[in-house]
């Protein structure tokens, strides 16, 4: 920058020209000590201004704005360059390896459920959900489970100690008593929201329903007392099990694979009538045999069945006018096949390891 002419504005010059060398402190300091309000160099210069003569203060105003412009301007560029260590006591050493980002992944059971809803969500489905806690009309009775069943003992059960007064007030209304909804407990499968679903309004019903069930199992390599749940419900008129196999046997070969062979066996189940299990090609040995199907060749999916006409009554719909039809499969086996994951206590045991390696693995 050229001189001014003036001693007190030259002598900044030499400031000026170490600016690009100063690291963020000194910057810092060097601003302080030539722009500075109070005690800057430069505000003290212009000081002498009410001492001049008007042509000459009006010089002297002019060098003196040209000279702050340029030390703003190498403040600026200086900032906007910054450099290592910059701001930090201990300068960065740019060899030292960074740390490791830890990538996370989404459970498997999770991926299970968030793929089933999908698939029935193309189908015209909607998902449901509802409460844990059920009495055991919504969870038994309603179902057209006899009062002598087995699942409704306390070891198979888990039961909760609550007054008849809080049964009666937080249940909908089903025109029953509090002794007739009977007690409360943790809710062994996610069908009491079929019956929410059906009590709530008029068919046709297309519903997919998620979420966690409650049982007083033992805690071991293919089960747990708390685990996850997928049922499906359909009910309209004319309805038949024809439905039923078609739409399960698109669900099973769009979830795994086009060329997967499906079998339907007979089965029993309170809630439907005709029942039946849907099995799937084991897909480890792909129908050859092994242990993880027990030389079969073929691994259970899910349970099924004809909507019974009892459940229907219960909920106030006509049996005589609509049928429909109901599955129930368990997200966390089909998660151990899909994943090959041979013990059900890693998906539940919180290690962070197991996500880890599942971080890179994608649907098949």
């Amino acid at each position: 920058m050229n001189p001014t002419g003036y001693p007190e504005l030259d002598a900044l010059l030499p400031r000026l020209a170490v600016i690009p060398s100063l690291d963020a402190a000194a910057l810092e300091a060097e601003r302080i000590a030539v722009l500075g309000r109070k005690q800057g160099l430069l505000t003290h210069a212009l000081r002498a201004l009410p001492t001049l003569a008007p042509e000459e203060r009006k010089r002297f105003g002019a060098e003196a704005n040209r000279i702050k412009a340029a030390f703003e301007a190498a403040f600026a560029e200086r900032e906007s360059r910054g450099g290592p260590g910059e701001g930090t006591a201990i300068p960065l050493d740019g060899t030292m390896p960074g740390r490791g980002r830890w990538i996370g992944a989404r459970h498997p059971v999770t991926r299970v459920i968030d793929e089933c809803v999908e698939i029935f969500r193309e189908l015209g489905f909607a998902v449901a959900v509802g409460p844990e806690i059920e009495t055991e009309w919504l969870n038994f009775g309603a179902l057209n489970f006899p009062a002598d069943h087995p699942a409704m003992d306390m070891h198979d059960t888990l039961y909760l100690d609550v007054g008849t007064a809080a049964l009666q007030t937080a249940q909908p209304p089903h025109l029953l008593t509090a002794q007739e909804q009977g007690r409360f407990l943790l809710r062994t499968h996610t069908s009491p929201v079929q019956i929410r679903v059906m009590q709530g309004g008029p068919p046709p019903y297309r519903v997919v329903i998620p979420g966690l069930v409650y049982r007083n199992d033992p805690w071991d390599a293919s089960h747990a007392p708390a685990f996850a749940q997928i049922e499906g419900l359909a009910v309209d008129e004319g309805i038949g099990f024809v439905d039923l196999k078609a739409t399960l046997t698109h669900f099973a070969r769009r979830f795994f694979a086009p060329s997967t062979r499906v079998r339907f066996r007979p089965s029993y189940f309170p809630f439907t009538e005709p029942s039946a299990e849907l099995d799937v090609e084991c897909q480890i040995c792909h129908g050859s045999g092994c242990p993880a199907c027990k030389q079969t060749g073929w691994m259970e999916l899910l349970g099924c069945g004809m909507v019974h006409p009892r459940v229907l009554e219960n909920c106030g719909v006509d049996p005589e006018r609509y049928t429909g039809w109901a599955f129930g499969l368990g997200p966390g086996r089909t998660a151990q096949q899909r994943f090959d994951i041979p013990d059900i206590r890693i998906e539940y045991g919180g290690d962070m390891r197991f996500l880890r390696q599942l971080a890179g693995r994608g649907t098949p």
